[in-house]
């Protein structure tokens, strides 16, 4: 079955994770451009705030209070969408938390909420959404979202990793399945590299100082951009920045030295100057204050991912790397005859 993607004006959009970070710019960027959504997270103050500011501009949302841990919950949130706009169209998993320690230190307790959250969310997602287009018989969107970590694990957010690594998995393994029977779905997974959000001042914390990017950071508008890219073009997968498309690269060439390298590197850049939160103050087990987009980082924040841009235009950007080539070629061979 050819997948054919509504315009974003014209879609029903479910976001989990709606109530900061990456899932509060994407809502807010889909609003502006004309979608109707259904908004999911554990902070009912901030969803409801979030929805009424995108009434307040014109647009149309309802909100969800939902623990992504919970499959009634999620499937709660489908039948709510189906009720109030009779369906929907893509359904964005967003929802996820993290937890910065080693990797025997921190709680098989703590571990298993997590994966909860972190996979389990997706999934009961992922079947909510997927149960909901083959129903229908018309074409839809599900999108993961993963992480650079989910390709290449890194120390200090070993549980993180490895969640990330299991969405990977199931992605490609659901991905697979629904093209082979020609199910109406596109499955996009993306990975985000370092980005601008609270996810560092949610997550539950072991180290003594607190967790924190430093090095290239992107915005959030960045992920939100590839979320709603991939809401109207299928799309296999897409990498945000070249940071996480690079990291993917090396990890897989050259494994040793990609411990190597981030032996030295990931200790030091996942986390400030400052002494860390008290461990009970996170989003792990409770909701996590909302309405915020950015975190607390220390580094070089970026405007937006050319990577993305690039994803977005994949002939013209093969064409101008061609000419580029072309150019240095004919450059080399006149230098030469000089």
């Amino acid at each position: 079955m050819t997948i054919s993607l509504k315009p974003l004006q014209n879609q029903v959009i479910v976001i989990t994770g709606a109530s900061s970070g990456i899932g509060l710019v994407t809502a807010r960027m889909a609003a502006k451009q004309g979608a109707k959504l259904v908004l999911a997270a554990r902070n009912e103050d901030a969803l409801r705030q979030l929805t009424d500011e995108i009434k307040s501009k014109g647009g149309q949302a309802i909100y969800v209070v939902a623990d992504v841990g919970q499959e009634e919950d999620v499937n709660r949130i489908a039948q709510k969408a189906i009720a109030e706009f009779s369906g929907f169209d893509t359904w964005v998993n967003n929802a996820g938390v993290s937890i910065f320690g080693a990797c025997e230190e921190v709680s098989i307790p703590d571990m298993k909420r997590m994966f909860d959250t972190n996979f389990w969310g997706t999934v009961y997602g992922s079947r909510a959404a997927v149960k909901h287009f083959r129903e229908r018989g018309r074409s839809g969107a599900l999108i993961n979202v993963g992480s650079f970590l989910g390709d290449r694990a890194a120390p200090v957010q070993s549980t993180y990793s490895a969640s990330k690594h299991a969405i990977h998995g199931w992605t490609d393994a659901l991905r697979m399945e629904l093209e082979k029977e020609k199910a109406p779905v596109s499955v996009t997974l993306i990975h985000p590299g370092r980005i601008d959000t609270p996810y560092n001042e949610h997550a539950r914390s072991y180290m003594p100082k607190q967790p924190a990017h430093r090095g290239m950071i992107y915005p959030p508008e960045a992920v939100a951009e590839a979320i709603l890219y991939s809401a109207e073009h299928p799309k296999r997968d897409m990498f945000v920045g070249f940071q996480a498309k690079s990291l993917a690269v090396l990890g897989g060439m050259a494994p040793r030295l990609t411990d190597k390298l981030m032996e030295i590197w990931a200790f030091f850049s996942q986390q400030s100057d400052r002494p860390s939160r008290d461990r009970e103050d996170n989003a792990l087990y409770r909701a996590g204050y909302g309405m915020h987009e950015r975190g607390t980082h220390q580094g070089w924040i970026r405007s937006g991912s050319l990577y993305v841009k690039a994803e977005k235009h994949p002939v013209f950007t093969a064409a101008i790397i061609a000419s580029f080539g072309v150019a240095i070629w004919l450059f080399a061979i006149s230098a030469i005859q000089s």
